[in-house]
């Protein structure tokens, strides 16, 4: 595909050049396994090259009037918009997206422009009093400088743009390396989009890449005053270790293990349709998906009979045809890896309700019930379309499962008393909770991140400015200040 093909170039310093590494990464359409592209590697010398780039590039761009800046992130959503078609394409071959989860993500993406265009004009200092006579206190908003961002597979576009974005949009510059399963929709693509909406060269410069050629050369380069990176909590702990040691901030959003609660009065049927979107959007690979699906006895027989049977009709397959709900996981060591979870499950005594097959890299909705408390499917982030459910008897003993995972990202409470949705909402260790809602939700000015081992630090609307800007303390003395000597 000439989509691919005609991004399939590191992009360093306004350029568009081959690595030089002595390999190269193969985009595959995980649903057909169709070649995409072929990425030679970038060195750790071209990521160096990328860091200097936007080191030199960093201080002018700073320095623009913000509505200049503003203009060029406006210009970029109007490419967005107009190209939209072709950007759902690209979702859905390279990630296996459907086409609702191709819409769904592009609409979160140009929202989340919109608030970046917003951004650019909102950093604003203080002047605050002294004890020291004549003494004023300034205190400036200003740009940590030059900004990492390491962005996952599951949503490439949104997740690369909404750190790439807010920090070009504060002044810095940036070094983005998307994923090795989605280089272009995660990496290229935006660096086309910017470069058309006239970002001058080396502002943002696009590094395709892995570990395996450059090691931690990423995290530890001098230059990068922040790494924000999106994955899993594994690599995370990582990231933030090589990140403290070389006295970097990093803003880390990392997996989940949510728990959608169906409390005794909530409304069963709209309590399955929020759960089934919740376990099997983008085939579960959602960091806020609900892996755990926690029901009150008093209604379990009549949500479990529901909730199988509207997750048995959902139509697995082809992510290109619009009727497909469940498409390809991202390639086949996910899906082996899904499928034997299910397997082990099962035989460890679960109660499979329903058993998923893989056919390819597209794996069929499972639905697991009779777990034991300690069973360490419950325990763990599931990539994939994977449903446990898990009855209670009462609130107390609902928070008390809810709150029995290292994870804390996202969460649901379904009931027919708001207010009591909200006290139980309160008792759960999360960064977010949703009452009668599903527990997927992502918006531009709320901030989005996680407890415990779902993340550091948060994104969106003021905490942008919080992640991407440092404060600078400049005193002016309009008198004559006495010294003790």
């Amino acid at each position: 595909m000439s989509f691919f093909t005609d991004l399939a170039h590191q992009y360093i310093d306004g350029e568009w050049r081959p690595g030089k590494g002595s390999w190269d990464i193969i985009d595959f359409n995980p649903y057909n396994g169709e070649k995409l592209a072929s990425i030679p590697v970038a060195t750790a010398d071209e990521v160096d090259q990328a860091y200097r780039a936007a080191e030199r590039a960093q201080p002018a761009w700073a320095d623009t009037n913000p509505y200049t800046r503003r203009g060029v992130l406006e210009k970029a959503l109007r490419i967005v918009e107009e190209r939209e078609p072709e950007i759902s394409e690209a979702i859905v071959a390279e990630l296996g997206g459907t086409r609702l989860k191709a819409g769904f993500e592009i609409h979160l993406a140009k929202e989340f422009l919109r608030e970046a265009i917003q951004l650019a004009l909102r950093p604003a200092g203080q002047i605050l009093p002294s004890p020291t006579e004549g003494k004023e206190n300034r205190v400036y908003r200003v740009p940590v400088g030059v900004v990492g961002v390491i962005s996952p597979f599951n949503f490439p576009f949104l997740l690369s743009l909404k750190s790439v974005a807010p920090a070009l949009a504060l002044g810095n510059a940036v070094v983005l390396k998307p994923h090795q399963n989605t280089p272009v929709c995660g990496g290229t693509l935006l660096a086309k989009v910017f470069e058309d909406a006239g970002l001058p060269a080396g502002l943002l410069n696009v590094v395709v890449t892995d570990i395996a050629e450059i090691g931690d050369t990423l995290l530890e380069h001098p230059v990068p005053q922040v790494i924000s990176f999106t994955g899993s909590d594994k690599v995370g702990r990582h990231v933030a270790t090589v990140c403290a040691a070389n006295l970097k901030r990093a803003v880390l959003e990392l997996g989940g293990n949510s728990a959608l609660i169906v409390l005794d009065d909530a409304d069963v049927d709209y309590a399955v349709d929020a759960a089934v979107f919740s376990r099997y959007i983008h085939a579960g690979q959602v960091c806020m998906a609900a892996n755990r699906i926690l029901v009150d006895r008093a209604v379990e027989k009549e949500f479990t009979e529901k909730f199988v049977a509207k997750v048995a009709s959902l139509r697995v397959g082809d992510p290109a045809d619009p009727a497909t709900q469940i498409g390809p996981l991202i390639n086949s060591s996910q899906a082996d890896a899904v499928s034997k979870l299910v397997d082990q499950t099962v035989e460890a005594g679960a109660t499979a309700l329903l058993h998923g097959r893989a056919d390819g890299n597209v794996v069929s909705p499972s639905v697991l019930t009779g777990l034991a408390a300690d069973s360490p499917v419950l325990h763990q982030e599931i990539f994939g379309p994977v449903a446990l459910l898990v009855p209670f008897d009462g609130e107390d003993e609902a928070v008390r499962i809810a709150n029995d995972t290292p994870y804390g990202l996202s969460g649901a409470v379904h009931t027919g008393n708001i207010e009591r949705g909200v006290r139980v909402g309160q008792r759960i260790h999360t960064g977010m909770i949703h009452i009668n809602d599903g527990t997927v939700h992502d918006e531009p000015i709320v901030p989005f991140g996680g407890e415990k081992a779902s993340g550091l630090g948060r994104l969106n609307g003021e905490s942008m400015i919080e992640a991407f800007t440092t404060q600078k303390w400049i005193s002016v003395q309009h008198g004559r200040s006495r010294f003790p000597f």
